[in-house]
């Protein structure tokens, strides 16, 4: 039976990050890998990990689309409730299941608006700029640098991966930490699908994510640059181990910081703070009408 092929989106966490720092990229890069090896039957055609969601191409049946989501969540719920003592923060996160059509440029507008994420988001020039995800992957003839994790012993994979699963010995580890996109995504049928370099590039240039961005303004600055720079206002300003210790009067005086900094807007300042974005222009509002 003929697969069927979906743009997987979840649902945009409007106070949290999913990916604080490198480390939890690497684990939800690990976790696709894992996802890759266990459910066999997903043919993977391109992802990407950015700061509060995810987005994958991919083909095979509903229901195990909707499971390889399901699972890959978990996972990464797992590992993010072990490293941050939180829970439950993907429990409610929905999952937007859009079915492309074969044969009418579905497939590589899906491919191009997954790509292009990152680019939207004004976080490098192009796609092959960002490393969480497949936007280095195709029609690149350099070779991929790193070693087989079949090379490392059990143990050693284990704490690389945060899974007890076995990938195929082959699958390549990156020099970066993390397993290359390239040992188990579909590189060839997806450049047979775009056929040309310049075909790809036409698409991602006019990406409707590069088009709903056009003339909007955009955080300059990655999510995990200013999550770091919190905390590191949190203890050498204010002295304090965490968003929690902080008064009214200094939360409103370091998100002003952090606007001031990072030209961050409300929602950024929301998705880093884990702050409702209502209350946190009201602590702008509060701080600026001080300061006047």
């Amino acid at each position: 039976m003929k697969k069927d092929y979906w743009l997987i989106t979840t649902e945009h966490l409007k106070d949290r990050l999913w990916f604080k720092d490198e480390e939890d990229f690497k684990a939800g890069m690990n976790y696709v890998a894992v996802m890759a090896a266990t459910m066999q039957d997903i043919e993977i055609l391109a992802f990407i990990l950015m700061s509060n969601h995810v987005h994958f191409v991919a083909g095979g049946f509903l229901k195990d689309i909707a499971e390889f989501t399901d699972h890959f969540k978990l996972l990464y719920s797992k590992y993010f409730t072990h490293r941050y003592s939180k829970k439950e923060l993907l429990r409610n996160n929905k999952v937007d299941f859009q079915e492309l059509a074969w044969g009418d440029e579905s497939v590589e507008r899906a491919i191009a608006y997954v790509q292009m994420n990152s680019v939207a988001a004004n976080l490098c020039l192009q796609p092959s700029g960002y490393p969480w995800g497949t936007g280095n992957c195709f029609f690149n003839k350099t070779s991929l640098k790193g070693l087989p994790i079949g090379s490392f012993a059990m143990r050693q994979q284990r704490r690389i991966l945060h899974s007890k699963t076995a990938l195929p010995p082959n699958y390549i580890l990156d020099q970066r930490g993390f397993i290359s996109p390239e040992s188990y995504v579909n590189i060839k049928l997806v450049e047979h699908i775009f056929r040309s370099p310049n075909r790809m590039s036409f698409f991602l240039q006019n990406s409707s994510k590069v088009k709903k961005s056009s003339g909007m303004a955009t955080p300059t600055f990655s999510d995990q640059i200013v999550f770091s720079a919190m905390l590191n206002l949190c203890t050498s300003v204010f002295h304090k181990s965490s968003l929690k210790e902080l008064e009214h009067k200094q939360l409103a005086e370091l998100l002003n910081q952090l606007r001031y900094r990072f030209s961050a807007d409300s929602k950024q300042l929301s998705r880093v703070t884990g702050i409702e974005q209502e209350t946190v222009l009201m602590l702008l509002d509060s701080f600026f009408s001080k300061h006047v």
